[in-house]
């Protein structure tokens, strides 16, 4: 059965067919994958109802007037604070695996996680000496 439906192709041009309709299905998820977000962003721009008055073009602040300039400089020590905390925060992502897998892993899996540790501790203390946790 196989060799009569495949009797008028070469080898080269089933090839070239199996790999067209591989990169087929492939354009074909893009596709669907770039349709779904924009059908309805694109929807909604047409679908929406457009009354601007100034009132609505104003910034939003809580219900107030906003007074002055609405661009305020934050301090860097929030932003090393945030930094701090993320760092220890993906700490615990590595700790739960590794302590999960454990009892399989051996002695070699526990001196790597002990240099891990160590070097945690030593950004810790590092962070604490610089100030970078106090908050003022």
């Amino acid at each position: 059965m196989r060799a009569v439906l495949y009797s008028g192709y070469s080898p080269n041009e089933l090839r070239t067919a199996i790999v067209v309709a591989t990169y087929a299905f492939i354009g074909l998820f893009f596709v669907a994958a770039a349709t779904f977000p924009l059908l309805p962003l694109i929807a909604a721009r047409f679908l929406r109802p457009s009354r601007p008055t100034p009132i609505k073009l104003d910034t939003y602040e809580c219900g107030l007037e906003a007074l002055g300039d609405i661009r305020v400089q934050f301090k860097i020590q929030y932003y090393l604070f945030a930094l701090a905390f993320v760092i220890f925060d993906v700490e615990v992502v590595f700790l739960y695996p590794w302590a999960v897998a454990f009892g399989q892993l051996g002695l070699f899996a526990l001196v790597e996680m002990a240099i891990f540790l160590a070097i945690l501790g030593f950004g810790l203390m590092y962070a604490w000496k610089k100030g970078a946790l106090e908050w003022q």
